[in-house]
């Protein structure tokens, strides 16, 4: 019995019309599928995403499991994070700006020279992440766990860490200013002492609302 061309070729387009779509990644905003994928998990379909190249800004990420992930210098601005697990990820040069990270775990993140301006990151475990040189201006840290963390040369003026654990964490060469401060930890670094430049000493007390005379 003979199979005909045009019957095989007809069994095959069936095959892609019903092909499986396991994963849709939609705008956090307007609910538009930005990607699909036949990936079984998050991770794996924004890996594959950014193979190609998709533009993922503005996209709903969140819940999802991204733990020791490489995002280096993707651009992931305006995207929906919170309560998502980055921890032990590569996000150094990222664009964050703008973002929701709430509730999420950073902890041990390489978030060292990117953009997280804007952002929120209120109740977010960052606790011993490396942050050098980072843009956290116009943040909100309020809650956040900021154990052990590096913040050197960091901007996070116009910030607000209240209620933040900032013990161990190493803020030389901040800016601080417009900074807020109220009710943050800072305990745990005797051995190794928070040092400040002379410029940064008024923006600190005047974050935890003190003023030199």
């Amino acid at each position: 019995m003979s199979i005909s061309k045009d019957f095989i070729q007809e069994i095959e387009q069936e095959k892609k019309e019903t092909k499986k779509v396991s994963i849709q990644i939609k705008n956090r905003w307007t609910g538009d599928v930005i990607y699909e994928s036949e990936k079984t998990t998050f991770k794996e379909a924004v890996k594959e995403a950014i193979k190609s190249k998709v533009n993922l800004s503005e996209a709903n990420l969140s819940g999802s499991d991204l733990s020791k992930i490489n995002l280096s210098k993707v651009n992931l601005s305006e995207v929906n994070l919170s309560g998502s697990n980055l921890s032990g990820s590569d996000l150094s040069k990222i664009n964050l700006s703008g973002s929701d990270l709430y509730g999420s775990d950073l902890s041990k993140v390489n978030l060292s020279g990117s953009n997280l301006s804007g952002s929120d990151l209120s109740k977010v475990n960052l606790s011993g992440s490396d942050l050098y040189g980072s843009d956290l201006s116009k943040i909100n840290l309020s809650g956040s766990d900021l154990y052990g963390s590096d913040l050197s040369k960091v901007n996070l003026s116009g910030s607000n860490l209240s209620g933040s654990d900032l013990s161990k964490v190493n803020l030389s060469g901040s800016n601080l200013s417009k900074v807020n401060l109220s009710k943050a930890k800072f305990w745990g670094r005797t051995d190794n002492p928070i040092i400040l430049k002379e410029k940064q000493v008024d923006d600190f007390l005047t974050a935890l609302g003190f003023k030199r005379e």
